[in-house]
């Protein structure tokens, strides 16, 4: 298998590490961190202008028609920065609804918007009951004409308070726990009876609580089969999954290579750290956990645009699982080899730390994964 890169890709690379590296060292993020919203207005203008939002879209739609392997290549340098800004929510996830669930109208009324950064989208799904189960949704839809009402409420909705719309999913038949009788609705964030409450996460991240009482959405809002949308959403959080596993790669990267600066510029007894032996010996292994959270990796984005859907679940939940142990690996050795600094807010090291954190709870834990797949025979069942 070859995984050498295109001349376009290797481009997109080096534009994207050198942008970052301009403009968002440890210091500057601390800055946009403590700001009102968050996240760099100005960072997602330059994103736009660099194509980014536009990447994953088909040219037809206004975008770029990038692929899986563009998309890791975002996601890995965002990593290596912890940049803050909602381009999972919007892009990945919001636009992942956009490619596979919308219709030619669909697509045409809000990719343009998207792609030029001017649209800010998120993906409302996880109730205070649901878990890390997707067909667990209580939110319900009854039709209202040719429209529909929605009634329930939406938990750590990623980037929700600042989101232009947001997809939820809402039940329009059945038992709370059926697979069947889910539909996907596109809610403007701004219509009667939508209400959000926003806050920080762990890793300072921004999520909301949404809450819906009777908000009336049109026939154009709603996305694939209104009782089929359980397909779509697992398509689509399969694609975030690879997503997220190439931004958790960035920062094991980074945890990995500040590690190594510490332990050589450290001193103890009069020599550095990184002359003692074990020390080298877990910094070592701190590097291999990242290379094999790469190849699996590397795994879940070939397998991100299958077709088959049984196939493709099991490269997630395989990957996923990987991430979850590499990056715990990787995290508890990056803060044991800084010492008591790797846990204060000064060192960036403590702070990769909480977003690997977040990542392996985001979709599912890693030994969720790990059950979910030894549960369905394994890997190559």
């Amino acid at each position: 298998m070859d995984f050498d890169l295109s001349e376009e890709q290797s481009i997109l690379k080096d534009s994207l590490d050198r942008l970052l590296g301009d403009k968002y060292g440890f210091e500057e993020r601390n800055r946009i961190l403590k700001s009102d919203t968050g996240w760099s207005a100005e960072m997602w203008r330059q994103y736009a202008e660099m194509g980014l939002m536009a990447l994953p879209f088909a040219e037809a739609d206004g975008g770029l028609g990038g692929g899986a392997v563009d998309m890791m290549i975002v996601m890995e340098a965002l990593g290596r920065v912890l940049a803050l800004e909602p381009y999972f929510a919007t892009v990945v996830l919001g636009g992942g609804f956009l490619r596979l669930g919308g219709t030619a109208e669909q697509r045409a009324a809000l990719a343009p918007a998207v792609a030029a950064g001017e649209t800010k989208l998120a993906f409302g799904h996880t109730e205070r009951q649901s878990r890390y189960d997707l067909h667990h949704v209580e939110t319900t839809a009854r039709p209202d004409g040719a429209g529909w009402l929605l009634d329930g409420a939406k938990s750590v909705v990623l980037d929700g308070d600042s989101a232009d719309h947001v997809f939820v999913t809402a039940r329009t038949a059945g038992g709370p726990r059926e697979a069947a009788g889910i539909g996907v609705f596109l809610v403007d964030a701004a219509a009667e009876g939508v209400s959000r409450r926003g806050y920080r996460m762990q890793d300072g991240r921004r999520a909301a609580e949404l809450a819906l009482d009777a908000v009336r959405v049109g026939p154009e809002a709603v996305y694939g089969a209104p009782e089929e949308g359980l397909a779509l959403v697992g398509a689509v959080v399969d694609r975030a999954i690879a997503a997220l596993c190439a931004e958790a790669v960035g920062v094991m990267g980074a945890m990995h290579a500040e590690t190594v600066d510490y332990l050589k510029m450290r001193k103890q007894f009069g020599v550095p750290i990184g002359a003692f032996q074990v020390l080298q010996h877990q910094a070592v292994d701190m590097y291999v956990a990242t290379e094999q959270a790469r190849s699996i990796t590397h795994y879940a984005t070939m397998m991100a645009e299958d077709d088959d859907a049984e196939a493709r679940a099991r490269a997630m939940h395989a990957a996923k699982a990987e991430i979850g142990r590499a990056g715990r690996q990787v995290g508890e050795a990056a803060i044991q080899l800084h010492g008591g600094v790797g846990m204060t807010e000064d060192y960036a090291v403590g702070h990769r730390f909480k977003r690997m954190t977040m990542i392996d709870l985001t979709f599912g834990d890693g030994e969720h994964h790990l059950r979910t797949l030894a549960g369905k025979g394994g890997l190559a069942a």
